[in-house]
């Protein structure tokens, strides 16, 4: 595939995923592959266009403002942004309250990692798209959405682990029926060597919070999250989980992994043990995670925006499958993502006006591809991809 949408004279198979050809005049097509059928799509492009532009202003707009946050204050005598002491961290903080109205919230984590050997240009960039694009895309009230970087100067949202922990309590505390959740996490992730049995490769899969070497932070086991932001999903909640971290294909422990193949066909894989069972789902609502690779797979920053500013090349995939094709499944979001990074950022970058803002660099890794887990099946070809 040479980006992640069609030529002019091509379409996807509505259903596996395929290039088609599409004849002139055509207005439906039958795959040769899954034999489903495929209406053909008649483009706006000049009403794309003007939404673009508008879109790609906010998103500059970005990278040289700060997300909105709830003012605050350093605490006194703490340490400044981006220093490795985090003893004095407050207790408590004044995350944003549940709106009255307001069903959707969303928790966005960039870890930049400054001043060590393990230093990310583009985690913090990742944060400040993700947040545009909450907002614009999704509707997303600002107010409803908690940052959480190393730059920060309130302490109480600096991403250490206490704080990590804390922020995704916040985030599905008093989540009922019609709520919609958002977890991206841009950062270093690891594996650690499974001591329960839970893991169908051996292997617990974490995040780094930015004090994970700390003796007093640590690193949050998959376990961790699951127990956190998982199991207590009610009826009617749905979360997404989109995380740009190394060895995040199970970052979730969610039970279900969709195994899809370059052709289109795929499959829901059990990850489930003896071990794990029931006590890995949720209580009724739905989990998805869209990870940057899978569990023994690395993730990389990318220079893909103009002016060689990096950022995860999964969330410029995960972007860029988005703007290109909104309204899309899953399974043509997770196909066109792992188009994006297997073609260097893809031929056309993305679609209109955007494209003027991001140029191609071959920095992709091509053993990077993205992952989709869920707490249950369903057709990733039918269901629409909505936050």
């Amino acid at each position: 595939m040479a980006s992640a949408r069609p030529a002019a004279n091509t379409t996807w198979c509505a259903r596996c995923g395929a290039y088609l050809s599409v004849s002139p005049g055509a207005r439906s097509l039958r795959c040769p592959l899954c034999h489903g059928v495929t209406r053909v799509e008649r483009r706006r492009p000049h009403a794309l266009q003007r939404v673009a532009v508008g879109f790609i202003k906010g998103l500059m707009n970005a990278f040289t403002t700060p997300p909105p946050q709830a003012s605050s204050s350093p605490a006194p005598g703490g340490s400044p942004p981006g220093s490795s002491s985090f003893s004095q961290l407050p207790a408590s903080s004044s995350y944003p309250a549940r709106g009255r109205g307001c069903n959707k919230r969303a928790l966005l984590v960039g870890i930049s990692y400054a001043g060590t050997k393990y230093e990310l240009k583009g985690a913090v960039n990742d944060v400040n798209c993700m947040h545009y694009f909450l907002r614009e895309r999704f509707c997303f009230p600002p107010d409803s959405i908690l940052v959480l970087t190393q730059e920060d100067r309130d302490l109480s949202r600096v991403p250490t682990r206490a704080n990590l922990m804390r922020a995704l309590r916040w985030l599905v505390d008093g989540a009922t029926a019609g709520d919609s959740l958002v977890f991206h996490f841009s950062g270093h992730g690891v594996q650690k060597l499974d001591n329960d049995g839970d893991e169908a490769d051996g292997y617990d899969e974490a995040l780094c919070p930015v004090d994970f070497e700390d003796p007093r932070g640590g690193v949050i086991l998959d376990d961790e999250i699951n127990a956190t932001i998982v199991r207590p999903l009610g009826k009617g909640v749905k979360l997404h989980a989109i995380v740009d971290t190394c060895h995040s294909g199970t970052i979730l422990d969610l039970p279900y992994l969709c195994r899809l193949s370059r052709t289109g066909y795929w499959q829901w894989e059990n990850q489930q043990t003896r071990f794990s069972s029931e006590q890995k789902c949720t209580s009724g609502g739905l989990a998805i995670s869209i990870s940057g690779c899978g569990d023994s797979q690395t993730s990389q920053d990318t220079t893909a925006f103009s002016g060689s500013t990096s950022t995860g090349a999964m969330t410029y995939s995960f972007i860029k499958a988005v703007e290109s094709e909104p309204g899309t499944t899953y399974g043509r979001l997770l196909t066109a993502m792992r188009a994006t990074i297997r073609d260097n950022g893809g031929e056309f970058g993305i679609p209109g006006p955007i494209g003027t803002f991001f140029r191609r660099v071959i920095t992709f890794s091509c053993a990077q591809e993205p992952q989709l887990c869920a707490s249950e099946t369903f057709d990733i070809y039918r269901k629409p991809f909505l936050l």
